[in-house]
């Protein structure tokens, strides 16, 4: 990023209809000093100068042929896009600036205010659940084999599971959580499709 002095700078090289002419010949190929002098119709006393100035400033660079001729060509181009105001643009600009933040704050307060009633249905909602595994441990102690089919219906509640998954997540012995699912899957409870395993439709038979 060029600070300001910079661009003053090259924008003083840039002031001149010549050095610009220049540039723009340089762009379709590199030249050397007579062919410059030649297309633009100027000395090559005011080419040289013009080269001189623009290659210490590293705008330009060169290269030598076998005549040991300089074949300039543009080490560093330049694109310069200057916008021109007016006072009453400038206005307008500094109020379409100044709603664009008044909207943007409207919109964080909005989305902040959607956050706390997000956080509060949230809250209920994990209240709600530690409520139903409350019930499906009451219900379960009566009607399944051992507490280890619990822990592993309330598991495929979550989400689907392997039965690798299972013995890590419930904490038991690969063998013994086989023969609860076993038990779960006879009863209707739990199915199997593949390597995973999943709560049946609430309604099946």
């Amino acid at each position: 990023m060029l600070d300001q002095v910079e661009v003053a700078r090259l924008l003083d090289i840039l002031g001149n209809r010549n050095r610009r002419r220049i540039i723009e010949l340089l762009r379709q190929k590199p030249c050397f000093v007579t062919e410059i002098s030649d297309r633009l119709m100027l000395s090559p006393k005011a080419v040289i100068e013009h080269l001189q100035l623009m290659e210490r400033e590293e705008i330009l660079s060169f290269r030598l042929d076998e005549r040991r001729r300089k074949y300039y060509f543009l080490a560093n181009d330049i694109d310069v896009m200057v916008r021109l105001l007016r006072q009453d643009q400038i206005s307008v600009v500094t109020k379409d600036n100044s709603h664009r933040l008044r909207t943007s704050l409207a919109r964080l307060q909005k989305m902040v205010e959607t956050r706390e009633e997000m956080a509060e249905s949230l809250k209920n909602l994990e209240r709600d659940i530690d409520q139903q595994i409350k019930e499906i441990i009451s219900f379960g102690q009566e009607i399944l084999a051992n507490e280890t089919q619990i822990d592993l219906l309330i598991s495929l509640a979550h989400c689907n599971l392997t039965l690798q998954e299972l013995s890590e997540l419930v904490e038991a012995p690969r063998d013994a959580v086989s023969d609860s699912l076993e038990w779960l899957r006879k009863k209707h409870i739990v199915e199997r499709e593949g390597e995973t395993y999943r709560l049946c439709d609430a309604h099946a038979q």
